[in-house]
């Protein structure tokens, strides 16, 4: 998704310079760099280039195993060399695999081919996962991963590119439009990376040729142009290499070199600007691709053991189903530097919500960034009204829809009801899971509000039963945001393809809305 006034600049580009790619649709910048001589030394300065490709995530997007979880492996090819990581057993998440491959490459050929593949160990045939966006070619090729990879620059090309719907280093098999098949289609998190003499991460013909910063120096945390945001992260994010077309050859989207205003930038439309998403990629975010933050903040337990704590599992449940869609969905309680506990209070008055953000969101600093990029949730206690809802935060004069609370005690209650009817529909009759599908159906349909989700089949009361006129008549509409839904194991939003009374969630999502504004 874009605005229309990028849209505008980047048709204004095409034309200036006759014939881009059309993965450069979604780049709104450029600057044309000539292609890199052939055949020289592309780093003097080291005895022999060195390039890794490192693993930092895997998850299963969907079951890859019937019976178990599944047993992950990584296969990597540099060049001709395969390396075959060990087996992570039994687990639909490897969150630090700490694997990696590296291997030799020639310092006189630019170029280096680098495949992925990610593979599940089984007693008879291994059998691999889906991680690319290719759907043609023979079962293998269509599911691994193909790319160039250049020592000159450090930048990358082919099945996973800079812009590229998924991000760049982010890989998901969904790609190939297969979200609502079993495909075993997972998510990869990957690095290519070289070594180099000052250890800044830029390889020395692009400090030398493109930059003109020094090879002998860490230029790590430079801002030169003085735009607010360092060289490298306007080097991860703002150059790229287009393979296509007569203009073949290096673009600057975003140059270390230049005043830029990245306070204005917002390609992928996810509400968060250029200056945000440097402050949030130490998380991971994408200039390129939809990220959402949410810090979560809990009540303590009370004197009797009133109340609880969302199950980690819910987590997971809501970042396999953004990510599907490319959403890339951050959850803060506690492991990125927020995320409290707040003290125990059964009965809660009207103005706590609004001291409770003050004190624990924005920690008493009005200028506190993180405001307009992370949605805030709170779980209480509260057992004598409603489950949950959304709600506005105001500071200085200036509102945001970025506020949810959800009812510990409604959703420890609605764990446990109709256990067998539920069970079924959640597929697990496991307590935990049970919980964690509650918290994070809730938790996606309170979001969902904040999103701009509210069409006719959002918070139908008589929709929940089957005896309800209702309940047949959006039954379509297959969303959290419809209460029938909400509780039963589907974590998930609609995409509209039901037939009647049912409604494109995902193709509606604004998530600007968190950016504070005079309402």
């Amino acid at each position: 998704m874009m605005k229309k006034s990028i849209e505008i600049i980047c048709t204004l580009f095409i034309l200036t310079t006759m014939i881009l790619p059309t993965s450069a649709m979604i780049l709104p910048k450029g600057h044309f760099s000539s292609v890199v001589p052939l055949n020289e030394d592309f780093d003097p300065l080291v005895e022999n280039i060195t390039v890794s490709v490192t693993i930092k995530e895997i998850r299963a997007l969907k079951m890859i195993d019937i019976l178990s979880d599944p047993d992950f492996y990584v296969k990597v090819k540099i060049n001709d060399k395969e390396f075959i990581s060990d087996v992570w057993q039994n687990t639909m998440y490897v969150e630090n695999p700490n694997w990696a491959a590296s291997y030799e490459v020639p310092k006189d050929n630019e170029f280096v081919d680098i495949t992925i593949g990610l593979w599940d160990k089984n007693t008879k045939t291994d059998r691999v996962c889906d991680i690319s966006p290719d759907y043609d070619g023979n079962f293998t090729q269509a599911r691994t991963v193909e790319m160039t990879y250049s020592i000159a620059t450090g930048v990358w090309w082919g099945d996973d590119y800079l812009g590229d719907p998924s991000g760049y280093g982010r890989l998901n098999g969904c790609d190939d439009n297969s979200i609502y098949q079993q495909d075993r289609d997972c998510e990869l998190w990957f690095d290519i990376t070289q070594n180099d003499f000052d250890e800044d991460g830029l390889p020395y013909w692009l400090e030398v040729n493109m930059y003109n910063t020094s090879p002998l120096l860490n230029n790590r945390g430079e801002d030169t142009d003085g735009d607010g945001v360092p060289i490298e992260w306007e080097y991860t994010f703002g150059l790229t290499y287009f393979e296509w077309g007569h203009n073949e050859g290096y673009y600057m989207v975003y140059s270390p070199l230049e005043w830029e205003n990245h306070s204005a930038f917002d390609d992928d439309n996810d509400g968060l600007n250029n200056i945000e998403e440097y402050k949030t990629s130490q998380w991971g975010s994408d200039p390129f691709r939809q990220d959402m933050f949410l810090e979560l903040d809990q009540m303590e337990k009370g004197p009797n053991g009133e109340g609880s704590t969302v199950p980690i599992e819910a987590f997971d449940l809501l970042r396999d189903s953004y990510s599907k869609h490319n959403i890339v969905w951050h959850i803060d309680d506690g492991r990125l530097g927020g995320g409290e506990f707040i003290p125990f209070k059964e009965i809660i008055e009207e103005d706590d919500l609004d001291q409770w953000y003050w004190n624990y969101f924005m920690h008493k600093d009005g200028q506190n960034w993180r405001r307009g990029v992370f949605h805030w949730g709170i779980v209480t206690y509260n057992d004598t009204w409603a489950a949950g809802f959304t709600f506005s935060s105001r500071i200085n004069g200036m509102n945001a829809l970025d506020c949810f609370t959800i009812s510990s005690a409604y959703m420890e209650k609605r764990a446990k009801m109709f256990t067998i009817i539920n069970g079924l529909q959640r597929r697990t009759f496991n307590r935990e899971m049970a919980r964690a599908f509650v918290y994070a159906g809730v938790m996606m349909h309170e979001t969902g509000h904040g999103l701009d989700l509210n069409g006719p089949g959002v918070d139908v009361h008589d929709s929940v039963y089957p005896w309800q006129t209702n309940y047949w008549r959006f039954g379509p509409y297959k969303s959290v945001m419809n209460y029938r839904y909400t509780y039963g194991g589907l974590v998930d939003y609609s995409d509209g393809s039901r037939g009647k009374n049912d409604y494109d969630d995902w193709g509606i999502i604004d998530l600007t809305l968190i950016n504070p504004r005079h309402w």
